[in-house]
């Protein structure tokens, strides 16, 4: 199997008029990878900090798009768990190192579970299924809830996850919509497909010849929330009307 980076390069040889990525780490891979080529990307956590583009403003290079917010999402997992789940006293965090913005969203996390009164954070860095089922199984207990980072494994393994969940009756909060419409009992994230109809338009522009570095990478524009009330009533959990009522989709 190709490594990201080799498949960077060979994406890169192929000669593509522009690239629509999405992700931090595949977004720095092929900046890496190509200094000509347009690239547009969606949901990159903190481009700024991880050196894919000087400012919001003015990109700078060869490469824009839309980013993630992890000050707006990261605290508002740790809230919702707590609404959801009152009784959850310990949290584990499945998260990935290989994530340039996974450090600083696990300080965010500990901070604000601090604030409202969990008394354990347990962080378990995955980076494959195996892991996933070891830490999920080691940590399964009473007064658990489960906070889901945004990555390549977690997304890839998104049934295994869901599915173990399940089986030890961890209520969970899952970073994109997706994981909902898996199984998962919470979604809470940017909006990944509102952002890719609008990097379209970026696409469009590009290939019309506007330069990466005329277009402004934007934040985002759109938060979504996911209930899915089949594994809430599995869990025998009951949704606080307040987020019934907020939530941009429930699945029944």
């Amino acid at each position: 199997m190709l490594s990201s980076c080799a498949l960077a390069h060979e994406l890169v040889r192929s000669a593509p008029d522009v690239v629509l990525v999405s992700g931090t780490s595949a977004a720095r891979e092929l900046q890496f990878a190509t200094t000509t080529i347009p690239i547009a990307f969606v949901n990159a956590a903190a481009p700024i900090a991880g050196g894919i583009i000087k400012s919001l403003s003015d990109p700078g290079s060869n490469i824009t798009g839309f980013t993630n917010v992890e000050t707006v999402t990261t605290g508002k997992w740790v809230q919702l768990l707590k609404e959801i789940a009152p009784q959850v006293s310990r949290i584990l965090v499945l998260f990935s190192s290989r994530v340039p913005t996974s450090n600083l969203r696990v300080g965010m996390l500990e901070a604000a579970a601090a604030s409202i009164g969990f008394t354990t954070i347990i962080k378990r860095d995955v980076s494959s299924a195996l892991d996933i089922v070891r830490a999920i199984d080691a940590a399964s207990g009473p007064e658990l809830g489960m906070i889901v980072l945004p990555s390549a494994v977690t997304g890839i393994n998104r049934e295994t996850i869901i599915k173990l969940a399940s089986e030890h009756r961890i209520p969970a909060i899952y970073p994109y919509r997706y994981f909902a419409e898996s199984g998962g009992l919470i979604a809470y994230g940017t909006d990944i497909r509102e952002q890719c109809r609008q990097a379209a338009g970026y696409v469009a522009q590009i290939l019309k010849g506007t330069h990466p570095a005329e277009l402004p990478t934007q934040q985002p524009s759109k938060f979504e929330l996911v209930l899915n009330l089949r594994t809430a009533k599995a869990l025998d959990l009951a949704i606080p009307s307040t987020l019934l009522a907020t939530a941009d989709e429930v699945i029944e």
